[in-house]
């Protein structure tokens, strides 16, 4: 892909160098203010999804009234691949689509297609990643996979009809994001993870059916405790199941055992079934905060730059890609962010009662993609 080949500033603590008409960022040992390295991306491409899950675009918030973003607003493929390529270049090795539901971004397999093109400084591809609710996944994995996608989330919180239809409050069955999962390894996406959001009174009793359901097929199911983002969930401590009470409840009838993580900075903590039946994950960002080694920002759909899940201001983007910065200007941007990051909302939200509905208000998580 063409780059920018003006001489802006140089990175902090690195250099550009040009090879081949293309200017390089070479990584300059990118850390935050707590020593986390910037190696995750999460790039929302569309605040827009076809669902309206009572957790994170409730009907009631969300409705026909609902002002979304424009099609101008939104960053560009080619925006968003000159951005992914110089974070690519300042140390991030994973890219992860999300939205809104991100397959309802028309032509997403071509940004596919170009993000699977990327590759590190040292020439390894990256990991390409997309978490969808399945809805458009059998239409669309063939193409994703021939486009270079890696693999794919799929979100799926109740086994039981009635229960999931009311969670995603459009209706729409479990039948079809289980025929999803099918399709998406049928293309050459699988594994498939499945990603289960559970709230107490909602779904909890069905820890033990999703885990059955999904013992010994390969794919991986990681239970997600409800978390308190953005202000229109109705989040309350109460509601929230514990992960060690979802393990503890798994290993009464299939017993676990933790599994070291794969790589520093992984969200989910593994656990495999003694019985050798596959493993599960646990995401505890309420009960046992990842802060310390968390290594992900997120940037929204119009660009803004987001250091952490539950942050309330973001970094203004897009404003330099459209303004004619230089590469090494937008990556001085990016980095600078990046160093002065010093966020541990989990960590603190752990040590004391949880923030006060005046306190400053925090991005959706359709904003920001989770």
């Amino acid at each position: 892909m063409a780059r920018d080949a003006s001489t802006g500033p140089a990175v902090p603590g690195s250099s550009v160098r040009r090879t081949d008409g293309i200017v390089v960022l070479p990584s300059a040992g990118l850390a935050d203010r707590r020593g986390r390295p910037l190696h995750d991306l999460r790039i929302s491409v569309t605040d827009r999804c076809n669902f309206r899950c009572v957790y994170c675009m409730p009907k009631e918030v969300f409705g026909r009234d609902f002002q979304f973003r424009e099609r101008s607003e939104l960053l560009s493929f080619e925006e968003i691949v000159r951005l992914a390529t110089v974070a690519v270049d300042l140390g991030v090795r994973k890219l992860r689509l999300t939205g809104g539901e991100p397959l309802l971004r028309r032509g997403i397999e071509e940004l596919v297609a170009a993000l699977a093109g990327l590759r590190t400084p040292s020439g390894d591809p990256l990991d390409l990643a997309l978490t969808t609710n399945g809805a458009a996944l059998p239409v669309k994995a063939e193409a994703l996979a021939a486009a270079g996608l890696g693999r794919v989330t799929v979100s799926l919180d109740s086994l039981r009809e009635d229960r999931f239809q009311a969670i995603n409050d459009v209706r729409f069955p479990v039948s079809r994001v289980l025929a999803a999962m099918d399709a998406a390894e049928a293309a050459g996406l699988g594994p498939v993870k499945v990603n289960t959001v559970l709230k107490r009174g909602v779904n909890d009793d069905e820890i033990l059916d999703l885990a059955e359901h999904f013992r010994g097929t390969g794919r991986t199911l990681r239970f997600i405790e409800y978390m308190d983002v953005g202000a229109s969930n109705g989040w309350v401590l109460d509601e929230v199941v514990p992960s060690a009470e979802v393990v503890e409840r798994i290993s009464a009838v299939h017993p676990l055992a933790p599994l070291a993580p794969t790589h520093p900075g992984e969200v989910a903590k593994r656990w495999r079934y003694l019985d050798g039946g596959g493993e599960i994950g646990m995401i505890s960002s309420v009960t046992n905060a990842f802060c310390g080694d968390c290594t992900r920002a997120r940037v929204s759909a119009e660009g803004r730059l987001f250091t952490c899940l539950f942050a309330s201001e973001g970094t203004d983007l897009r404003a330099l890609l459209r303004g004619g910065a230089s590469d090494a200007e937008l990556a001085a941007a990016l980095s600078g962010t990046w160093r002065a990051r010093d966020d541990r909302y989990s960590e603190l939200r752990s040590a004391a009662a949880p923030a006060p509905a005046s306190g400053p208000r925090r991005i959706e998580m359709s904003y920001i993609g989770g």
